[in-house]
């Protein structure tokens, strides 16, 4: 038994979500990331129950695991009881823990999820807030994000935030002792360790290029292989 496969075994979440795959494909026919990305959750099973460290390695160094939504639309589908997407959850820890996800187009992203959100979760409290939303990123939104940054402070209370106040609401400024507890929380649970393991295999990924242009390519780089009907 290989380290992969023995690292898979300890993790809950796979020993909850594997009883006895017959690859019937229910769980493909019904997830709607196989619908328009190469990837089909019956084949992820089958990988794994066969329990070969080399193909589970080729499996966390490909973009396949990064594909999954996990809606769990496969758990609610599956006549043995399995979950697939809980599957892809274990996988996508080992890929970090190891560092493969450097890898792979979509796993690099999780240098910029981890730095995005991650770092705004223990700076301001917050998994995402308007003050670290770049508009220019975003051409999707239209100019309306852009108009609302740029108006805030006006336009957040009208809406019932109390942007960088005291006390409750929305959007509110998080008491230093607050963002304190948040750490210790990261710290204790090892979180703080995750995370500063994926920013040591991404630096070493990145090399002597800047974090910021790093972090730029993997926002906007797309090869085009991901879509199914690109195939």
């Amino acid at each position: 038994m290989g380290n992969i496969t023995t690292l898979l075994l300890q993790d809950v979440r796979f020993q909850e979500a594997l009883n006895a795959c017959m690859n019937c494909g229910v769980c493909t026919a019904i997830c709607p990331s196989a619908e328009f990305y190469n990837y089909d959750p019956r084949k992820i099973c089958d990988i794994v129950q066969r329990e070969e460290d080399v193909e589970l390695e080729k499996l966390l160094r490909s973009e396949t695991i990064w594909y999954c939504g996990e809606c769990m639309s496969c758990a609610t589908r599956c006549p043995r009881g399995n979950t697939p997407g809980l599957i892809i959850m274990a996988l996508r820890k080992i890929a970090q823990q190891l560092g493969y996800f450097v890898d792979s187009e979509k796993g690099r992203q999780q240098f910029i999820l981890n730095k995005v959100i991650g770092g705004s979760i223990l700076e301001r409290g917050y998994c995402v807030h308007p003050d670290i939303v770049a508009p220019e990123l975003h051409p999707e939104q239209g100019p309306i994000w852009k108009w609302y940054r740029d108006n805030i402070k006006d336009v957040a209370p009208k809406l019932g935030a109390n942007y960088k106040g005291e006390g409750a609401g929305a959007l509110r400024q998080i008491a230093d002792k607050n963002l304190e507890e948040i750490k210790k929380i990261f710290e204790a649970t090892g979180a703080l360790d995750f995370q500063n393991n994926i920013n040591r295999f991404s630096n070493e990924k990145r090399g002597t290029t800047s974090e910021q242009t790093y972090l730029n390519e993997i926002y906007t780089t797309n090869n085009n292989t991901h879509n199914r009907r690109t195939l």
